[in-house]
């Protein structure tokens, strides 16, 4: 280690850059994204840097898009390795599949920085020593597994610095923390660099630098943040690569400052110079995430009064404000909750598989299901969208049917067992075969979770409910003080009305969006009614506990749920017993399901049950691809997007030919069956606008009974191979 000699300063001082450039596509996003952050970000800034060889950069590009990028753009990487051969750039490693380290298990942790480095040793001739944290979210337990791995280095935001205490004028260095015993070398990334590079001029961002130069001490201004925003981001790519673009810009104005500016790769400032100190960080992301991780109300109520602390001037109170925790992301979103949980019982069952049979038994696609995108939703779909969503399972799928494979014989096969996999103090029941798996929630209303397929690896039941989130009263006002007829351009605060149906969908779900819920509804709630959650539920039945029980005999599994409730009916509440029972054989790809309802009472009763799903087989944007098809019936639009009413139908069924997926579902009585899509309003860099979620099917059988009467409905779903 050393300082900076004294004969090397000027008299004005001088100081580094370190700029950390990370570039990521998510898995299961499209490959036309891919094709457009290439063109737009990735090959202008390598380009770039190819023309103005004295500006030395870090770069990380995850693995998802390395992995395009070695099919699609192989001659890309080598003109990275060429970069990195002449000492212009230093690769940054990470977990390959861009996962939040604390958040996935310690050998996955490991698995996937090693994975990384060895990528990067073969088409890059270099071994990182640093790694980028997916999402800069920190705990202090990342040291152990960092150091095992070889890497020395990482950068977080300016904001985990802050929290313990520090000023901004402390953070132009490194500082090395550790726990057990191990340690990390860790940079504080500048919030003001993120947010004016590249929005605000050259002449500004040169200011600061030169502001914060040293005449006595070796200093470096850290920048970490993604390389999709030099040009991928609204607006960027003509502002960063046009004529006299910012880019060019920004490099010359380097270059010409070069008696007091000195870009560096942030690994190679570690290995030259001392550390500022020993420092112990909280559990801490970036300022926005720490935002979007609160309650909608909670996160929208800090956001102002941190703003106007900001604007005050009052950075003696903003330094101190800290939001929430990104963990706390599973429990604002209980799908997120459900698919994290699953990952961690895939990760034993490939574990265990692994150990006894000596095979990956689908370790990569586990990885590939750690990827973070779905697990958190802010500005960014996340979430939201549900093709990630989809792929996320479709690679969770996978892995899990590699460990069975591996783990049990040839033959069809069907277990069972009931245990707490969202830890939520009840107990869910999962069926597992070798043709789908099949997750319940008796505890809210006997209701049907999860329906994975094993052929193709897809969970139909993938869905996520309509619920505020802190943007949607900054949308509603926008949208009130626009006014009818004036378009959708209207901006307000930051808000940008990319789609106009918006207004019309800020809809909000009392229940989760799972399958085989039961409602009991008055003849007067309509289709659109029952879709805007205007109506009355009649029963007590919806998320109320059933009761279950389970008979295994030969190669065929019974799931009774039953519950014995009640039903509103002229202001009485009169009991009724409802059952559902599935029944499944090991092998087959049907889920049969009878129900039978029955009066309690000593006088008559009468209403309708309505048995909602919601299956999302990726139907929206009216996908020619999705359908809606029932025998006799006449609809006006089949997308699986289309909403209307069958006034009496003995089946119908769902599919996706891109997908190779087809349900069948026929219905004895024939009943009236409602259609309507399950759309969020989500936010996104591009604007806000309406997301396709799920299809929504409500299954409507009117009954009347006498004291002690029975009825029935049976449904059975069939998987059809296409």
């Amino acid at each position: 280690m050393e300082t900076q000699p004294a004969d090397t300063m000027d008299r004005d001082g001088r100081i580094y850059l370190g700029l950390v450039i990370h570039n990521h596509q998510p898995v299961g996003n499209f490959p036309s994204v891919f094709a457009r952050a290439y063109e737009q970000a990735y090959a202008p800034m390598v380009q770039a840097l190819e023309s103005h060889p004295s500006i030395r950069i870090s770069l990380h590009y995850s693995g998802p898009l390395l992995d395009w990028l070695k099919v699609n753009q192989p001659g890309f990487l080598g003109r990275v390795a060429d970069l990195v051969r002449r000492g212009q750039v230093e690769i940054v490693g990470g977990g390959y599949y861009e996962p939040i380290l604390p958040d996935i298990p310690e050998s996955d942790r490991q698995g996937q920085i090693m994975k990384m480095a060895d990528f990067c040793a073969g088409a890059f001739g270099s071994t990182p020593t640093g790694l980028w944290l997916a999402e800069r979210v920190w705990e202090p337990s990342l040291p152990v597994p960092l150091a095992r791995t070889g890497v020395s280095w990482t950068v977080v935001d300016d904001t985990h610095f802050k929290m313990v205490g520090l000023d901004e004028d402390d953070l132009f260095g490194y500082y090395i923390t550790e726990d057990q015993g191990y340690p990390t070398k860790v940079f504080a990334s500048s919030k003001f660099l993120r947010y004016s590079v590249p929005f605000r001029t050259v002449e500004e961002v040169m200011a600061y630098l030169k502001r914060h130069a040293s005449k006595t001490e070796a200093r470096i201004a850290v920048m970490g943040d993604d390389g999709e925003k030099f040009g991928v981001w609204p607006q960027t790519f003509e502002h960063c690569w046009g004529e006299n673009g910012w880019i060019e810009q920004f490099f010359a104005a380097i270059e010409k400052s070069s008696s007091w500016l000195t870009t560096v790769p942030a690994g190679q400032f570690a290995g030259k110079f001392p550390a500022l100190g020993r420092i112990y960080l909280p559990c801490a992301s970036y300022d926005e995430m720490m935002e979007w991780a609160l309650p909608p109300s909670r996160s929208r109520e800090f956001a102002a009064i941190k703003h106007r602390m900001e604007a005050e001037g009052r950075h003696d109170v903003s330094g101190f404000m800290n939001g929430g925790f990104w963990r706390h992301f599973a429990v604002k979103y209980p799908e997120v909750n459900w698919m994290h949980k699953k990952m961690l019982r895939v990760h034993r069952k490939v574990e265990r598989a692994r150990v006894e049979t000596g095979t990956a038994a689908g370790q990569d696609e586990l990885w590939q299901a750690q990827c973070n995108c779905p697990y958190w939703h802010g500005v960014f779909g996340g979430l939201y969208l549900a093709d990630i969503r989809a792929a996320t399972y479709q690679h969770l799928i996978a892995a899990e049917s590699q460990a069975d494979a591996a783990l049990q014989p040839l033959r069809p096969w069907l277990n069972w067992e009931t245990t707490d996999i969202d830890h939520d103090g009840n107990d869910e029941l999962l069926l597992d075969g070798s043709s789908f798996e099949l997750g319940f929630r008796p505890a809210q209303g006997g209701s049907l979770i999860e329906w994975d397929l094993h052929s193709p690896d897809f969970n139909v039941l993938s869905s996520l409910a309509r619920r505020p989130e802190a943007y949607h009263k900054e949308l509603a006002e926008a949208i009130a003080r626009q006014g009818p007829g004036q378009g959708t351009e209207t901006i307000h605060a930051g808000i940008r009305l990319k789609d106009a149906r918006v207004a019309r969908l800020l809809a909000y779900d009392r229940l989760p969006r799972f399958s085989l819920l039961d409602h009991f509804l008055g003849s007067e709630v309509d289709l659109n009614r029952f879709a805007s959650v205007d109506y009355e539920e009649l029963g007590d039945f919806t998320l109320a506990p059933y009761q279950v029980d389970i008979l295994t005999r030969g190669p065929g599994t019974s799931v009774r749920l039953f519950r014995h409730g009640k039903v509103k009916q002229r202001g009485e509440e009169i009991p009724i017993t409802l059952e559902k029972t599935l029944a499944v054989v090991a092998g087959q790809k049907r889920l049969p399901i009878a129900y039978e309802l029955r009066n309690d009472s000593a006088q008559p009763v009468s209403g309708i049950l309505a048995v909602e799903w919601n299956i999302n087989l990726l139907g929206g944007g009216h996908n020619d691809q999705a359908y809606y098809e029932s025998p006799g019936a006449v609809m006006d639009d089949a997308h699986l997007d289309s909403t209307g009413v069958l006034p009496s139908v003995a089946g119908l069924a769902l599919g996706n030919r891109y997908l190779g997926i087809r349900l069948e579902l026929s219905l004895d009585p024939a009943c009236e069956v409602w259609r309507f899509p399950v759309e969020t309003v989500s936010n996104s860099e591009a604007g806000v606008e309406g997301l396709y979620q799920a299809s929504c099917l409500v299954i409507r059988m009117a009954f009347s009974l006498q004291p002690e009467q029975k009825t029935g409905l049976r449904m059975d779903w069939q998987q059809v191979d296409r």
